[in-house]
């Protein structure tokens, strides 16, 4: 399946909300959207949020949205895939859910600071873990998503991306795939979609992969500097839908 496009959708959930609305997406909410003509696949992850971020510590995320400007839901992404983006236009995802049954509209009023991007890949390359580009999202994921604070900070993080960051997670144990997004509509206009074969993978490679090599580092600091992220923490998430299977 030759996916490019996605619909992601981040949100909270209130605890006493939360088991519930969960089988709803995946017994009603998802079959709904697979049935739309063009529509891939489906994947709902759950954030760790003891997940370490890149670079350890406390990350390096410097800029992120204020709450008042965007919906800052953290807890769950949930990302549909197509080979297009207008296969998630007509309707768009706001027309979808307004269009829903009472009853479903009362299940997605349980959600707390959402937020959606319609995105299309800029890049793609392939890590050590997969030889399909095209195999479903994996089972653990990180995915950031940010704007430049001007243009030459823009044309900076292009170079970023095309001379270190993307060709660098071609060898890197435990990445199955990497997908650099531009925004067709959102707030964001730029994400980074990582996947890795389990969160334990990402965990003994990714966090400090950067520390043999102290100038690419030092590069990537001044390029988030320039970014303003969503969140002040980038999502680390494990999939809960479909299940991962046990071996």
């Amino acid at each position: 399946m030759r996916d490019g496009a996605y619909w992601i959708t981040w949100y909270d959930l209130a605890e006493s909300d939360r088991q519930a609305h969960i089988d709803w997406v995946h017994r009603s909410y998802i079959p709904a959207v697979l049935a739309r003509p063009g529509v891939l696949w489906a994947a709902h992850y759950a954030a760790d949020v003891a997940a370490v971020p890149l670079g350890g510590g406390s990350g390096r995320v410097t800029r992120h949205a204020p709450p008042e400007d965007l919906p800052g839901g953290k807890q769950f992404i949930l990302m549909f895939g197509a080979a297009e983006p207008y296969a998630f236009a007509d309707p768009t995802p706001r027309e979808f859910n307004e269009r829903l049954s009472s009853a479903d509209r009362r299940m997605l009023a349980m959600r707390e600071g959402e937020r959606w991007n319609l995105m299309i890949d800029e890049a793609r390359v392939l890590g050590p873990e997969s030889a399909d580009p095209y195999e479903l999202p994996s089972p653990a994921i990180q995915l950031g998503t940010f704007n430049a604070i001007s243009p030459a900070a823009e044309e900076e993080l292009a170079k970023w991306y095309a001379r270190w960051r993307m060709p660098s997670m071609k060898t890197l144990p435990g990445i199955v795939r990497v997908r650099k997004l531009v925004s067709v509509a959102g707030w964001a206009k730029h994400g980074c979609f990582y996947e890795f074969s389990s969160l334990a993978a990402r965990n003994a490679h990714f966090i400090q992969y950067e520390d043999r090599t102290p100038e690419m580092a030092a590069w990537s600091v001044r390029v988030v500097n320039t970014l303003v992220h969503a969140t002040p923490r980038t999502p680390i998430a494990s999939r809960i839908w479909p299940p991962t299977p046990s071996v």
